[in-house]
């Protein structure tokens, strides 16, 4: 194998993070090799994503599920396990260079902070894992010496946009949003909006939790904290503009009035290439702008009464601490509960804000008190619920 080859575990390989990957990774004319692929039950779609790209690992999260595959299905020389202790196992290899952190929701915490405890270089695109916990991880990375690249649209067009200028240069971080897909609708019939509606986002393919975030526009809300922890900008120098066309993934305006912005059509697989081949822009599989067509972007102050979530996630990332943990859990119970059918569109964030409301907030939480606050907020979801 060349020595420049960059040998990647792809956590949550069949999920949509996974998925352009994968497709990244086989563009990159050997040089990226995918190590390890994980998934959590859908293991018919990760043993036919091992016969293709032969990993040394291949990990099913959900053991129960686990027990029940049959391992012929994988090619030979390719190791089975099991659980998720097996996901920190992988992520701590010492023959896995990069990992790509694709695992929706709280659920990536524990592989990520393994791979940066190694001093490894994790391709986020795990929010979740800043939300939770951005301060102790800002303070695991000074210590072990890994490094984060986003995967993010928006993280990863601010990541670059960045290089114009020193971050005591910074007027403001704009993060943008499509608005999804009720940016529009009258607020009286929000209440109404059924679960495949919500889940019919008007410009990006994404599993269902994201694409509720969206378009609730948690995930602006859980974007800001992200932001604030990644680049060690102030939560009051954050905004939100949304932008329907999703070309402008997000912009840097410094402090002489200048604004750098990144752009390209909605393709995930940009982001991934740039974070996996990182620091070199190569050749790719992603879409490109067609300069000869017309093109009209429009920006406008997001609706505060639509979006309630906004002002949440400024919360967050002000007050740090263990708020971000909270946040997050809830949000992902109520998103579930939504799914489910246990709760209304609208209940969404006002069951989140109850619960960030709630509880004991930590300004120095350990690692250990962040899970259980995890837990706590989860199931003070499922009584908000049943109340």
């Amino acid at each position: 194998m060349a020595d420049n080859v960059k040998r990647v575990a792809v956590m949550g390989s069949t999920g949509s993070i996974g998925v352009n990957a994968l497709e990244v990774i086989a563009a990159s004319e050997g040089r990226l090799q995918a190590v390890a692929l994980t998934a959590h039950s859908r293991l018919d779609e990760l043993a036919a994503q091992a016969k293709r790209f032969r990993p040394r690992w291949v990990v099913a999260s959900n053991a129960k599920v686990a027990a029940k595959f049959d391992r012929k299905l994988l090619p030979r020389g390719c190791e089975f396990l099991k659980g998720p202790d097996a996901l920190v196992e992988v992520a701590r290899q010492a023959d896995v260079d990069v990992v790509l952190a694709g695992i929706v929701g709280r659920a990536g915490l524990e592989s990520t902070w393994a791979a940066l405890d190694e001093g490894k270089t994790v391709a986020l695109a795990n929010k979740e894992t800043m939300v939770m916990a951005g301060e102790l991880v800002s303070e695991l990375i000074k210590k072990k010496g890994g490094r984060l690249l986003p995967v993010d649209s928006e993280h990863s067009a601010l990541f670059q946009a960045l290089s114009a200028g020193k971050t005591s240069e910074v007027a403001r971080l704009i993060l943008t949003a499509s608005g999804g897909p009720f940016k529009d609708l009258p607020l009286h019939e929000l209440q109404q909006i059924t679960v495949a509606e919500a889940l019919a986002h008007p410009t990006w393919d994404m599993g269902p939790k994201i694409t509720i975030d969206s378009a609730t526009m948690m995930n602006k809300a859980l974007e800001i904290v992200e932001a604030r922890w990644l680049f060690g900008v102030d939560a009051a120098k954050i905004a939100v503009v949304i932008h329907p066309q999703s070309v402008v993934h997000s912009l840097v305006e410094f402090i002489d009035g200048s604004v750098i912005a990144q752009m390209s059509p909605p393709d995930m697989r940009l982001p991934i290439q740039y974070a996996l081949h990182y620091p070199d822009r190569v050749n790719g599989v992603a879409k490109r702008i067609d300069w000869r067509q017309t093109l009209h972007l429009n920006f406008d102050p997001p609706d505060r009464d639509r979006f309630p979530a906004i002002a949440l996630g400024e919360e967050a990332a002000k007050v740090g601490g263990t708020a971000g943990a909270v946040l997050n859990a809830a949000n992902e119970a109520a998103v579930q509960s939504f799914l489910d059918g246990d709760l209304h569109f609208t209940e969404i964030v006002p069951a989140s804000r109850s619960i960030l409301k709630a509880h004991n907030h930590e300004s120095r939480p350990t690692l250990e008190q962040l899970v259980k606050l995890d837990k706590w907020a989860r199931q003070e979801v499922s009584r908000w619920v049943c109340a």
